[in-house]
């Protein structure tokens, strides 16, 4: 049973989609209205803001499912239904499904920094690519939880997103840290048979005309790149999300705010993310993990995983990968600096 199906609380989309574009405005045209080059410092901080309004959200929204479990009529014919419990399980049902995403959004970082460096964008118009990227994001991962909503009613859609999800995550683990390249990406390739590609940077300009002539810039070939890159990874993190919760508007609002705070994550991430390159083999893993839920661990235990354990798994997954990041890059700048050391 779907708690808040959308016929009867889309005042609770519409007003959290109002929230989410006032923030976005907020951003674009009062914190970064002029093009500068975003520090360390900065970033940091907006990872921080943003990651502590998916917090208070989350607080928000227990203590209203609380009450609305409580006073609604429709609530109180269910048996052995307490409002509490219920209400705290949706609440860890969005924070594992905001990790999780925030998790499968560490391997978008990966591509902004490869695409970035493909094209040549100078750092301070970074900013402006992602902003306009994301939102796009926001828009197609709407489109894509609308679907799944009404998909995963459907058992065998289940099965077939769980196993695409357990393929994708053993393909992830046996690619390992291999360097991307986009030198020969379809993607890419197909945008410049369509689009006239003027070859060099004109300011934070998209678009650029020359003899009568609209020609697209890098930073637009950058942008559409990502925004189609996020389309593909989209078809594994929302299924991803659907094995973690029913509730389309719990898939909602933690897939939206996993992706706004991306642009800061990148940014604060940008100068250390090789030494994370062992971070692939924990998101692997989680996907597998998610994948084998929705194939058989659900099913296993009564229809429903336990999210407080599945959070833990989660959790430990993410954290002993970058742990283990951290420590091998420790041991090979220690051996590099003993090689290099030059005695008196």
């Amino acid at each position: 049973m779907i708690l808040f199906p959308f016929i009867d609380y889309w005042w609770l989309y519409v007003a959290f989609t109002a929230l989410v574009v006032a923030l976005l405005a907020l951003d674009l045209g009062v914190f970064h209205r002029k093009a500068h080059e975003v520090s360390f410092k900065e970033s940091s901080i907006w990872t921080a803001v943003w990651i502590g309004l998916a917090m208070v959200f989350n607080v928000i929204f227990y203590f209203y499912a609380k009450s609305e479990f409580t006073l609604n009529p429709r609530f109180a014919a269910l048996e052995n239904f307490i409002p509490a419990i219920q209400a705290k399980q949706l609440a860890l049902e969005f924070l594992t499904g905001f990790v999780v995403e925030k998790s499968l959004a560490i391997d978008n970082i990966f591509i902004f920094a490869v695409v970035f460096a493909y094209f040549g964008i100078p750092k301070i118009y970074q900013h402006r690519i992602l902003f306009w990227g994301i939102l796009g994001a926001l828009f197609f991962r709407a489109i894509f939880i609308a679907m799944g909503s009404v998909l995963m009613r459907y058992e065998w859609v289940i099965f077939f997103f769980g196993g695409l999800l357990i393929l994708t995550g053993i393909k992830m683990f046996f690619a390992g840290t291999k360097p991307q390249s986009l030198e020969n990406n379809f993607i890419l390739r197909q945008l410049k048979k369509i689009l006239r590609v003027h070859p060099k940077i004109e300011g934070q300009k998209f678009f650029v005309k020359k003899d009568g002539l609209v020609y697209a810039t890098p930073l637009f070939l950058a942008l559409l790149f990502l925004e189609m890159t996020d389309v593909i990874f989209a078809v594994d993190s929302v299924p991803a999300i659907f094995a973690l919760t029913k509730e389309p508007l719990i898939v909602f609002t933690s897939n939206i705010f996993a992706i706004l705070g991306l642009r800061s994550m990148y940014f604060m991430l940008a100068g250390v993310m090789d030494r994370f390159c062992y971070i692939k083999y924990g998101l692997a893993a989680v996907l597998i993990f998610v994948g084998l839920k929705m194939v058989w661990l659900n099913h296993a235990f009564g229809g429903k995983f336990p999210i407080g354990i599945s959070l833990m798994i989660i959790a430990l997954l993410i954290g002993s990968s970058i742990a283990a990041s951290v420590w091998i890059d420790r041991r090979k700048r220690n051996v590099e600096n003993r090689l290099f050391h030059c005695p008196n």
